[in-house]
């Protein structure tokens, strides 16, 4: 049952609106007719999010998860709420739990005040309460937070997501043009099944739409399971660089990932952020990233969604044609 469907006003609050995953959903709502009101900690920074809808439909609002009361008015009025707020690394007051747990569990609540039946929480693949990671447990201490405060609420649990301005194949393709060599962190075997970003995009608007997805927790990956190696190697071809592939063990890319964050804290932000890599990253790579088997066997996926996910071959060049040695001329030239 899609609720929403002939409603001609409908209006979605969406936090996290400017961030990579937001801006997609901010741009497919509306292009789906919603208004959408964009809850961001600094709106006076978020203002190339307006021109994805016509005049008026997209309204930016000062909101920060860490205070309720901002929460609760930019969902005042709302019809559904999307949740796409999160961290990759914590810094100062955005730490893991203020922003995956007690964040989520904010709007989670303030929804439900709010008689808002409709929020989908956008979560990860692999998030586990008990996990000794502390960002894959935050994650799943989230979830428990949200489906404690709001029955109804969907989650949406993404691979690693890629896209134009990702910080995945974008890094690896920033990587080859300054590095000789490229290394393998945990030496390459984890398997992944990138989800494109757009796709992910769709599966929350058809979330949001349709009521029958009330209370289930859906697995979003791409068309392909890859290892790391293989991305990596996939990446290299895009941008028509050789460069080989070293190979760490966890060991070491532990102790380079220490060495990066050093040297980033140190310079205040200077050392580039390319070459930073931080142990939660490499933690997250112990184990694979790809869609259960329950979820296949219930059709609690993109596919089950309504969506129809796009491989990473289709998709990466579009974007990653910046990284070859002469740009998107490559061609032209050799012609």
């Amino acid at each position: 049952m899609a609720e929403f469907a002939d409603s001609p006003d409908r209006l979605a609050t969406v936090f996290g609106g400017s961030g990579f995953v937001g801006r997609h959903i901010v741009r497919a709502l509306a292009r789906d007719g919603w208004r959408i009101r964009v809850a961001v900690r600094r709106p006076d920074l978020a203002g190339f999010i307006r021109p994805f809808g016509v005049v008026g439909q997209v309204e930016l609002v000062q909101a920060n998860l860490r205070y309720p009361e901002s929460v609760e008015r930019a969902i005042e009025g709302a019809d559904a709420v999307v949740n796409a707020a999160g961290v990759k690394r914590q810094r100062g007051r955005q730490t893991y739990e203020a922003v995956h747990v007690a964040g989520a569990e904010a709007v989670a609540r303030a929804s439900a005040a709010s008689g808002i039946a409709r929020l989908v929480h956008v979560s990860g693949i692999g998030a586990d309460a008990g996990s000794p990671n502390a960002y894959i447990a935050s994650k799943g201490r989230g979830e428990q937070a949200v489906a404690a405060a709001l029955a109804s609420a969907t989650i949406l649990r993404p691979s690693v997501m890629f896209g134009q301005d990702d910080d995945f194949l974008n890094r690896f393709g920033a990587l080859a043009r300054a590095l000789p060599v490229l290394p393998m962190f945990g030496g390459g075997a984890t398997r992944l099944q990138p989800a494109f970003v757009g796709d992910v995009a769709l599966a929350a608007l058809a979330a949001l739409k349709d009521s029958a997805t009330a209370g289930k927790v859906y697995e979003l990956g791409g068309p392909e399971v890859m290892s790391l190696r293989e991305i990596m190697a996939l990446t290299l071809k895009v941008i028509e660089r050789r460069r080989p592939l070293v190979p760490l063990p966890f060991g070491l890319s532990l102790a380079l990932a220490r060495v990066t964050e050093i040297a980033s804290a140190l310079s205040l932000g200077a050392f580039p952020k390319t070459l930073t890599t931080t142990r939660d990253e490499i933690e997250l790579l112990r184990h694979d990233n790809v869609v259960s088997a329950a979820a296949l066997a219930d059709g609690r996926t993109l596919r089950g969604l309504g969506v129809e996910p796009q491989g990473v071959e289709a998709i990466a060049p579009s974007y990653l044609y910046r990284f070859r040695k002469t740009g998107q001329y490559a061609a032209r030239r050799a012609t």
